[in-house]
């Protein structure tokens, strides 16, 4: 089963991370039931969230459904098994120098991905992506060996790339999509009216390599939801509180400018940006975060899956995209992850220096990355 344009991801819900309230283990399940019920039909899960129990809790909700009627993508990456925690960085990445050889990539990938579908309850996936690659990850023979190997093995019908967990990592999956063409089929990238950089410069490379594009947190944060407003009092622990100061005001007031155009659509916040980001090159899918937010006059998060599954079919006039990237252009705003020039010194597992096989890709697809890939100014 190909990807369609509503998808659904077990970091919904808070659960598996920390944002607005943790349903309960029953609505957490009776969520997922819904959104297929509702006509979702592509499911994600990753095996980092909770050490496997998102997986399990996934192939529970969807046990008894006929499985060739829905697209299962799963997420593996870290390693969980044998791996340990690297402080506050999480679980350490299984291409980690320190855990194993290169020649031990294949048989990590095997095991990692036996293990995740056992929990699901299921034999196959039909799209098992790299989750939060290290640099090696973009770019080493062996570990796409590996991720072949279990395409071979039928373990999955298709294989993609997830680059995170913050925005960035532009070079290197357009270094990835070339040098592995014809063996990477997917990927998710951060997209959206409000965070139309750096994932734009992916799109033509994605389209020339047939590399079909998922696009993640496309509800910015939760506020194309239209139920955080300037003033909104997160909850302890939400991840969101470590974004910069006033982030919820200014995306407001972009989100006021852009509502005259959801108005003339007749749509809400949350499906004109879905409409947009739909509308970009090579984007076949989207997969908004639904939040369960904190306070007494928030929309439910049922009331959210059915306000996506009820997404029309509508083509945006290129003025009204173009006037939409304009009013939500986000260039500069962010140290990005990934390679690129600002960072400097030993490399990190989220972040390196520029290499000369990144400037080349720079080079070759137009982009300065002093000019196009630094932090300007604040969002």
């Amino acid at each position: 089963m190909e990807l369609t344009r509503t998808a659904y991801g077990t970091w919904s819900g808070g659960r598996y991370m920390h944002f607005g309230e943790a349903l309960s283990e029953e609505r957490y399940l009776a969520c997922i039931r819904h959104a297929y019920a509702k006509g979702f039909r592509t499911f994600m899960a990753a095996d980092v969230y909770s050490l496997g129990e998102a997986d399990t809790m996934l192939g529970r909700a969807l046990q008894g459904i006929p499985r060739d009627s829905y697209c299962l993508v799963g997420l593996l990456g870290h390693d969980i098994y044998p791996g340990k925690r690297d402080g506050a960085k999480g679980y350490l990445r299984f291409t980690d120098e320190r855990l194993r050889k290169p020649d031990q990539f294949a048989s990590y990938l095997r095991m990692a991905a036996e293990k995740s579908l056992a929990r699901l309850g299921t034999d196959h996936f039909d799209a098992l992506y790299l989750h939060n690659p290290d640099s090696v990850g973009y770019s080493s023979d062996a570990a796409w060996k590996g991720m072949a190997a279990l395409k071979s093995a039928k373990l999955t019908n298709r294989l993609g790339i997830a680059p995170g967990p913050a925005n960035g990592f532009s070079l290197d999956l357009i270094q990835c999509f070339e040098r592995f063409s014809g063996l990477v089929d997917e990927a998710m990238i951060i997209l959206g009216p409000m965070e139309p950089w750096p994932g734009g410069y992916v799109l033509p490379v994605a389209e020339k390599n047939g590399v079909k594009l998922i696009a993640r947190v496309v509800d910015y944060g939760g506020l194309f939801h239209d139920d955080v407003k300037p003033g909104h009092q997160f909850g302890h622990g939400d991840h969101r509180t470590f974004r910069p100061a006033g982030w919820v005001e200014a995306g407001n007031t972009k989100i006021e400018q852009m509502r005259p155009l959801a108005e003339k659509y007749g749509v809400t916040m949350l499906q004109l940006a879905c409409l947009w980001t739909l509308q970009q090159t090579a984007v076949k899918s989207v997969i908004p975060t639904f939040i369960q937010e904190v306070g007494p006059n928030t929309k439910l998060i049922e009331a959210k899956i059915d306000e996506l599954a009820a997404l029309p079919d509508i083509t945006l006039t290129p003025d009204d995209c173009e006037a939409i990237r304009r009013i939500g252009d986000n260039k500069g705003c962010m140290n990005l992850k990934g390679g690129h020039p600002e960072f400097t010194g030993e490399a990190q597992p989220d972040q390196w220096p520029m290499n000369p096989g990144l400037e080349a890709v720079a080079q070759r697809w137009g982009v300065d990355p002093k000019r196009d890939l630094t932090y300007a100014h604040a969002a």
